[in-house]
């Protein structure tokens, strides 16, 4: 059988284990440390934002931004529908009301039209609502101008879910650094890793700060063990956030490389009329975290993914909606039909910056071969 080709495997230049040995050599093993100062001083400066917390993972930076927006029971949160399930679960960790917006076409993130369109009919219905988590999905930026003067128009401050987004900008701005709080995931299949492990950053520092006392326990300052507020184990370990300091040395070579299979991809599929592929708009850079194609059809897709499958190569189909998932149907939704018609029709390419020329070829050879 030929070896596997993975849809976005860790890529490690061996300059991580300096700061690992360091962590063990010195015995900070714990969630705190030189690596945890470092890793957050090299987001900081990579990004522009003025504070930063490493944490465990994307889930926990979303959950913690909506503790310091003061989330809480019944309280409704405007939320992209078009994105994977850690976007959404915090909202219900905190017993709030997610109201997921659907898709614009252009970039497959929140539509600016439905998200104005939702604020004003929960205004209307008495409940104005309190967040809006918007996903730049796949590494493409969202309509930031347009998304963040409707959240400027009624005052709503915006979480940027950016986990797939770190590299990527907007206007020359980094993403997560557009709203109140930023969240990025440095999971194992993400641009760059710590192999599980994420980041809050904001340029209020008082959010950063209370999110740090919040992720270890919530400690107050006493001698013995003493608590006034509930606490999570969220905080990133100095071990891990090793990892992640070798790895944000090679982040721009990391979306070069992601751009480039991109680039190829399209020089060779986009001939085919049953295959589109998302652009950038004008002012968007995206990382190409993952390549994705749209499909005339469900069958074109899944005839694709299967005959990629034959051949040991990993694909996936675009995020279901979560206003489509079981989990979350009974809460409103503000759609038009595009996610859904998106995660009919779409498909996410390997695209891993550690693929080598081969292992693409195999990959076009695949859906050429399939279409």
């Amino acid at each position: 059988m030929n070896k596997k080709i993975w849809l976005s495997s860790p890529h490690l230049t061996g300059e991580e284990q300096k700061y690992v040995t360091e962590a063990f050599e010195t015995n900070w093993v714990a969630p705190l440390g030189p690596n945890v100062n470092g890793l957050e001083q090299d987001i900081c400066n990579y990004t522009g934002a003025k504070a930063c917390s490493a944490l465990s993972s994307g889930t926990g930076a979303i959950h913690l931004a909506l503790i310091m927006l003061g989330i809480e029971e019944d309280d409704e949160v405007l939320c992209s529908s078009f994105t994977f399930s850690a976007t959404a679960n915090p909202i219900r960790y905190q017993k709030a009301i997610p109201i997921f917006i659907d898709s614009e076409k252009d970039t497959w993130n929140m539509s600016p039209e439905l998200l104005e369109t939702a604020i004003q009919d929960r205004i209307e219905k008495g409940k104005k609502p309190k967040a809006i988590i918007l996903v730049h999905l796949y590494g493409m930026p969202s309509k930031m101008e347009e998304l963040m003067a409707i959240a400027n128009k009624y005052k709503i401050p915006v979480i940027e879910d950016a986990a797939e987004a770190i590299g990527a900008t907007y206007q020359e701005k980094a993403m997560g650094t557009f709203g109140e709080l930023g969240v990025f995931s440095f999971n194992g299949n993400k641009i760059i890793t710590t192999s599980g492990g994420g980041a809050l950053v904001s340029d209020n520092k008082k959010y950063i700060q209370k999110s740090i006392f919040l992720s270890t326990q919530a400690r107050d300052d006493a001698p013995h063990y003493q608590h006034s507020q509930i606490g999570y184990n969220y905080r990133m370990s100095n071990i891990v956030a090793g990892i992640g300091r070798g790895q944000m040395e090679v982040l721009d070579d990391r979306v070069e490389a992601r751009r480039k299979v991109f680039d190829f991809y399209k020089n060779e599929l986009s001939q085919f009329k049953s295959i589109t592929f998302v652009e950038e708009p004008q002012g968007f850079y995206a990382n190409r975290w993952l390549t994705t194609i749209l499909t005339d059809s469900f069958e074109t897709r899944e005839k694709i993914r299967l005959a990629l499958e034959k051949e040991n190569i990993e694909s996936r189909p675009l995020w279901k909606p979560m206003h489509l998932q079981p989990v979350f149907k009974e809460f409103p939704a503000y759609t038009d039909g595009t996610s859904q018609d998106l995660f009919k029709k779409g498909l996410c390419l390997p695209s891993g910056s550690n693929l080598t020329l081969d292992d693409l070829e195999r990959v076009v050879k695949g859906v050429k071969k399939a279409i």
